[in-house]
């Protein structure tokens, strides 16, 4: 058996930085589980890191259903579904364009190609506060403003420049000789996109997914801004909910709402951690 090596100070000190970082991630987040499981009474007692006594589900129900948010009391429930109406769209198509913006510039260079890479990265670094004005204006003209295509198309603008350039630092590692040895076999265009780059982009496609899904649902200025009133996505729902106060303020209820809301971004992360590692090593070969 291998000889485990001792253990350094180096390698001591890396640790507790280690454990001392989880720790400043993972005290908040029990905080506030174990908060949404108190009742107000228990609150009251000023106990932060306490386990609950009578642990319950009144608050998560509470959250999800019955929390106000202005004059409609109506929980986070109905953010949710808006979230995902939203999401599911925003996700799918900047994939697929990002992709073959990607595929197209790696392999297939257009004349102006690096020029037009240039001018899509660019629109990365452009703050989006910057485009709110001109694109409400737009929207507004082309009757898209304030609905659920209009707030899609919008996360789709923005998410262009950071899909083309994952999508396209993943191609440019690839052999070309795969690319030349298709062509030679009578590919075209989208046949080859489809029957053989995309299907060896799925490591990229799900770190795609991941930056995506976890962008536009976390997203709220956004979608504060376009997705209209009949829309507002989960994140606009949990500020109405922790901001109206009729009485006393449910610490309990603001607590569950709030993991509910950065509840899938983080099933999505665990779920597929592994294939982001590896997606952003195998994207970062070539630039």
């Amino acid at each position: 058996m291998p000889r485990r090596r001792p253990l350094d100070t180096g390698r001591i000190g890396l640790y507790a930085f280690l454990g001392i970082a989880a720790l400043f991630f993972v005290a908040p987040l029990y905080v506030m589980v174990v908060t949404s499981l108190k009742s107000m009474d228990e609150i009251r007692l000023g106990q932060l890191f306490a386990l609950p006594q009578h642990a319950g589900l009144d608050a998560w129900r509470s959250a999800w259903s019955e929390a106000c948010a202005g004059v409609a009391c109506e929980g986070v429930r109905v953010g949710f579904w808006n979230s995902v109406l939203i999401t599911v769209p925003s996700t799918i198509l900047p994939i697929l364009i990002g992709a073959l913006n990607g595929y197209a510039l790696s392999f297939w260079r257009p004349r102006g190609a690096d020029w037009l890479f240039g001018v899509l990265l660019a629109g990365a670094f452009i703050p989006v506060q910057v485009m709110i004005y001109p694109l409400v204006k737009i929207l507004a003209a082309i009757g898209l403003f304030s609905s659920l295509p209009g707030i899609v198309l919008i996360h789709i603008v923005f998410s262009m420049p950071v899909m083309t350039l994952l999508f396209r630092n993943y191609y440019a590692a690839l052999p070309q000789e795969l690319f030349k040895a298709a062509r030679i076999d009578g590919g075209g265009f989208w046949r080859i996109y489809v029957q053989l780059m995309l299907p060896m982009a799925l490591p990229m496609i799900v770190v795609a997914a991941i930056m995506q899904v976890t962008g536009v649902w976390n997203d709220y200025i956004l979608g504060l801004v376009f997705a209209g009133s009949d829309h507002l996505p989960m994140t606009v729902q949990l500020n109405n909910v922790i901001n109206t106060t009729t009485g006393e303020r449910l610490y309990n209820v603001n607590m569950a709402a709030t993991i509910l809301t950065s509840a899938v971004p983080l099933l999505v992360y665990f779920v597929s951690g592994r294939w982001f590692v590896r997606g952003i090593a195998a994207g970062a070969v070539k630039g």
